[in-house]
This record gives C-alpha cells, structure tokens and sequence, in this order.
C-alpha cells in the first residue's frame, strides 16, 4: 500500500506501525526496583509477582481499504490467565483456549486516556501475538476498533506520534 502522507508530502510505502515493548505500568516501578520486581520479555511482564501482562495486537480496520492498522499493545492478565497463556505460549494451535479479560495497559497519546479500559484477550494460533478487543463503548480507541478509522485521521495521529518521540 502506497499513500501520499498530508503531513510530510512525501509518498510511503506501508502503513508505519506503532507499538510499545512493555506496559505503561512498568514506569511506576522505582529505578532501583526494576532489577528485583521485573520479569520482562518482547511478550510478557510480571512487576513483583502481582501484576502480569501480555502484549497483543488490537487491529483498527481503515476505511474504504481492506488493509488494518494494528497497535502493539498490552493488557493485564489475572494471574491464572498469564500462567494458561503462558502453559500455551509455544503450542501452534491455541485459539481454541480463552478469551481472557484484561484492563488496557498502554498510553495511546492520539487518544483520550487509554489506560485500564476493560478488553477481552483472544489467542491466536501458529505464534502469532493475541487479539486484543475492546469492551464496546463510547471512547474513540473503541469506536475506531469497531467502526474503522479514516486513513487521513490514522495519518495525522502518526504524525502527532511521530512528533512526540522526536521531542522526548
């Protein structure tokens, strides 16, 4: 998929993609605490072995295209859940196992307030990251999930992201 950015004016080949490499709870452990309280992985996180998290996918369809966004994200898990997706973490057909409920552990900086919006994890099979689908309400991360987003709004959002990791 070519596009023309409205921002840049420059022509990309692909949708650029956005994820996180660990959940935004992960910043409240104190600096010297990480080494001790911190298990953490390209797919999963424990903090003090209380909180436990996954990294998924949650897939924005994109309006009169047949391609998706998706964000690299990640949820809670409750501690039996964490440990059945992780008994399951290398077994190729796993889909058939869950879902599992999760609170919305990223920041989406483009959106209102993401943090703790509730979600249902789906396991996928042959490796592949879980699903993550939001709990259908009103805020726009949920609508966008549902009813698609426009490519010139995902645009301007990459744009905005893109602004805000060259000035922190």
């Amino acid at each position: 998929m070519k596009f023309k950015c409205p921002h840049c004016n420059e022509i990309h080949d692909g949708l650029p993609s956005w994820g996180f490499d660990r959940p935004s709870q992960y910043y409240d452990v104190p600096a010297d605490k990480i080494e001790s309280d911190v298990f953490l992985t390209s797919d999963s996180c424990v903090i003090a072995d209380r909180f436990f998290f996954i990294r998924g996918c949650l897939d924005i369809p994109i309006i009169g295209s047949d391609e998706t966004y998706t964000w690299g994200v990640w949820t809670s898990l409750s501690e039996t859940n964490f440990f059945i997706w992780q008994d399951h973490y290398e077994v190729a057909q796993r889909s058939h196992i869950g879902p599992f409920f999760g609170w919305f552990n990223s920041s989406l900086s483009v959106y209102p307030e993401t943090m703790h919006l509730k979600c249902m994890v789906h396991l996928q099979d042959n490796g592949q990251r879980p699903k993550i689908i939001l709990e259908e309400t009103d805020h726009p991360l949920s609508v966008h999930q549902r009813n698609g987003i426009r490519m010139e709004t995902l645009l301007g959002m990459m744009h905005a992201l893109e602004k805000q990791a060259q000035t922190a």
